[in-house]
């Protein structure tokens, strides 16, 4: 399925722009402030029932806590990846509330990540701390009833960008999956039995059915 037919059958699965009507995110611009990792992470810090990110743009994108039934959803997906993740040995995982920089400056938090052992220990320690910069080499994003389709896919292009190898746009709305590839379309799965992470993580593969 080509980007344009992957961009449609989403749009059309999915509620307008404002969703269910609840408020869009608080994006205050910071552009024409320096903000550092240190000052972002005291903010972070300070407003800790709040999940934030920073955009390239020097824009940051603050959103309420997720819902309960969200927040079970993401528990059933970021459990089984951490399952695979120890007993395969070759990487870590993290969860929704892990904040990568990448190379284009913006702070991101995937709601689950995975990175090779070998590039995570290759990470000076000066950049460890507070956001390690570095793109982890999977991501999934679970849309929630406040996520606008756009905004999700407009993250998703920028972490493939980042060089992000591998990533899923999972809809439990409409029981679809959007597999990201790196120097590939992106391929819609409706309603699959399983997502498979072959080659980026060998063996892996997820159930869905719990999070429908």
């Amino acid at each position: 399925m080509t980007q344009s037919n992957a961009t449609t059958a989403v749009q059309q699965q999915s509620p307008s722009q404002g969703g269910t009507g609840l408020p869009c995110p608080l994006v205050p611009d910071f552009s024409a402030m320096a903000v550092d990792d240190d000052q972002l992470a005291r903010f972070c810090a300070d407003n800790s029932e709040l999940r934030i990110e920073l955009t390239a743009d020097r824009e940051l994108i603050v959103l309420p806590p997720a819902f309960p039934i969200s927040g079970m959803k993401n528990s059933s997906l970021s459990g089984e990846l951490y399952i695979w993740a120890k007993q395969d040995g070759t990487g870590v995982c993290f969860d929704s509330s892990t904040g990568f920089t990448f190379a284009n400056g913006a702070m991101r938090s995937p709601d689950a990540s995975w990175i090779s052992r070998e590039r995570w220990e290759s990470v000076p320690d000066e950049d460890m701390l507070p956001f390690s910069h570095i793109t982890p080499d999977f991501v999934v994003e679970l849309r929630s009833h406040s996520d606008t389709v756009r905004s999700l896919q407009d993250k998703m292009a920028e972490y493939i960008a980042n060089c992000v190898r591998l990533g899923w746009l999972i809809s439990p709305l409409h029981g679809s999956v959007l597999v990201y590839r790196a120097g590939a379309l992106a391929e819609v799965l409706e309603k699959p039995d399983s997502v498979s992470g072959d080659p980026v993580l060998p063996g892996f593969t997820f159930d869905p059915k719990d999070i429908w």
